[in-house]
């Protein structure tokens, strides 16, 4: 596992639709490596070995796939934004994901059209 870091940016707040954060889906080589959870939208590009086209965790780069991180699935159905109907031990596993990545990945913006069902949800 990777250590937590110590030269992370301050968290920015740039704006992105989930049509948007698509493009960085790491397919096109110069373009960043994005990944979102709970609407956070973290730059993963540093990692591309896991999180582009080929890694273990390439189902969730370009988009916000909270429900499968917090099912602990790698389905491509389950990698999408909703997770308003995850079950509590399923909600703490998605808040380990995102305790693990504030620690390790610049945050770069936010999404703004997540579903209404998690877009107030803590």
């Amino acid at each position: 596992m990777q250590a937590p870091r110590s030269d992370l940016d301050a968290p920015k707040n740039d704006s992105f639709t989930l049509r948007d954060l698509a493009a960085y889906d790491g397919s096109d080589a110069s373009k960043p490596i994005y990944v979102s959870i709970k609407g956070d939208v973290f730059d993963v590009t540093r990692k591309r070995d896991v999180y582009g086209p080929g890694g273990s965790y390439h189902i969730f780069a370009g988009k916000d796939g909270s429900k499968g991180l917090g099912m602990s699935s790698l389905k491509p159905e389950d990698a999408v934004p909703d997770y308003s109907a995850l079950p509590e031990n399923e909600r703490k596993v998605l808040e380990d994901w995102h305790a693990f990545f504030s620690k390790r990945y610049n945050i770069v913006g936010r999404v703004t059209d997540i579903p209404e069902a998690v877009a107030r949800a803590p």
